[in-house]
C-alpha cells in the first residue's frame, strides 16, 4: 500500500481509537499482504504530524504509542462539552504523585518523611485507581512496606514518552517564580484598571452634575483675584494674641495715656471764658466731680482674646 492510500486509513484508526496505540498494533490492523513496515509507519505518521501543524488538533507520541487529540490551548471551551466538573485534586495528592515520580521507587513512610506529614489511605487509593502509581515490590525492612512507582497510564496521561521528559526542579522552580510573577502582573493590571473606572466615573459624575448646574441656570464663577489673596495670607498681617496679664497692663496703660492727656488739655485751655479759675489759675470744675469715674469709649478697648 502506499502512502498517499495509508495516510487516511491511519488517520481515521487513530480517530476513532480511544487510547494510544503502537506501531504494532496498527500493524495489526492490516491483513499479511498488505500490512506495511515500520519504516513505512513512521513516515505516515510523520507526514500526518506536519498536515495538523496550524490546526485545532494534533498527532503526538506518548509512551502507549500514538494518538490524535486537541491542543491544550482549546481545553477551556472543550470541556463545556460535558455538564459534569473535571475533578479536582487537592495539593496533598498532587505533592505525593510528584514524589512518586521522582523518586520511584519509594514507599509511604519515605513520602511522609520528605512532606513531614502523614499521607492519607484515600490517597494512594485515588492514584492507584487512577492507575497513575502501581506497587512494584517490598522493601526488606520491618513490616516490609510496599514500593510505590509512576505507570504508563501516567505518562500518557501527562503526554510523556520517558520519564525523562520529566521537568528538572529547576525548570519547576523557575516556572513557579514566572506563575508569580504574572500572578502578581495580573494583580497589578486589575488594580490599575479598577482605579482608571473609578476616575472615569468621578469624571462623569463631576459632568452631569455640572450639566445639571447649568440647566437650572446656576453657575459658579470664580475671582482669581480674591482666590490669589486668599491663598497668599501674611502671617505677619494677621491679630496679636495676648495673654490675660498682658492684657491687663495694656489696658491699664490706656487708661494712664487718656487721663494725662485730658490733664494736659484742662491746663492748655484755662484762660478761655465762663471756666472759673482760681488764684494759682488752674482750672477748677463747676460742677463737683468724681476723679475716679472715668468713662472711656468701647472702641478703644483693646479685644480680648477667646480663652482657649
Amino acid at each position: 500500500m502506499k502512502t498517499e492510500q495509508l495516510k487516511p486509513v491511519i488517520e481515521a484508526i487513530l480517530m476513532v481509537s480511544d487510547q494510544p496505540l503502537a506501531l504494532d498494533q496498527i500493524a495489526e490492523l492490516f491483513d499479511d499482504y498488505e500490512r506495511p513496515s515500520k519504516s513505512l509507519l513512521i513516515d505516515v505518521l510523520q507526514q500526518l504530524s506536519a498536515d495538523y501543524l496550524g490546526r485545532g488538533i494534533e498527532l503526538i507520541e506518548v509512551a502507549s504509542g500514538w494518538r490524535i487529540q486537541a491542543r491544550k490551548e482549546h481545553a477551556n471551551r472543550i470541556a463545556r462539552l460535558w455538564t459534569e466538573r473535571p475533578q479536582k485534586y487537592s495539593r496533598a495528592l498532587l505533592e505525593t504523585l510528584a514524589l512518586i515520580a521522582y523518586r520511584q521507587p519509594v514507599t509511604r513512610g519515605d513520602i511522609e518523611d520528605i512532606r513531614g506529614v502523614s499521607v492519607s489511605s484515600s490517597i494512594m487509593k485515588t492514584l492507584l485507581e487512577r492507575e497513575w502509581v502501581r506497587v512494584v515490590g517490598y522493601r526488606d525492612a520491618p513490616g516490609r512496606p510496599a514500593m510505590y512507582a509512576t505507570t504508563r497510564h501516567f505518562l500518557d496521561y501527562f503526554n510523556l514518552k520517558t520519564l525523562d521528559e520529566l521537568p528538572t526542579l529547576n525548570v519547576i522552580r523557575e516556572l513557579g517564580d514566572k506563575m508569580q510573577e504574572e500572578q502578581q502582573q495580573a494583580i497589578a493590571d486589575e488594580e490599575a484598571q479598577m482605579l482608571a473606572a473609578q476616575e472615569e466615573k468621578r469624571r462623569q459624575m463631576m459632568e452631569e452634575a455640572q450639566a445639571e448646574m447649568e440647566a437650572q441656570g446656576v453657575v459658579a464663577e470664580y475671582d482669581d483675584e480674591e482666590a490669589d489673596d486668599v491663598q497668599d495670607v501674611d502671617l505677619d498681617d494677621l491679630p496679636e494674641v495676648l495673654t490675660f496679664s498682658e492684657l491687663s497692663q495694656r489696658f491699664d496703660e490706656r487708661l494712664s495715656q487718656r487721663a494725662l492727656q485730658e490733664s494736659q488739655a484742662g491746663v492748655s485751655d484755662n484762660n478761655m471764658p465762663g471756666e472759673p479759675t482760681n488764684s494759682e489759675g488752674v482750672v477748677t470744675d463747676a460742677a463737683p466731680h468724681d476723679k475716679t469715674e472715668q468713662v472711656v469709649s468701647v472702641d478703644e478697648l483693646p479685644l480680648i482674646p477667646d480663652s482657649e
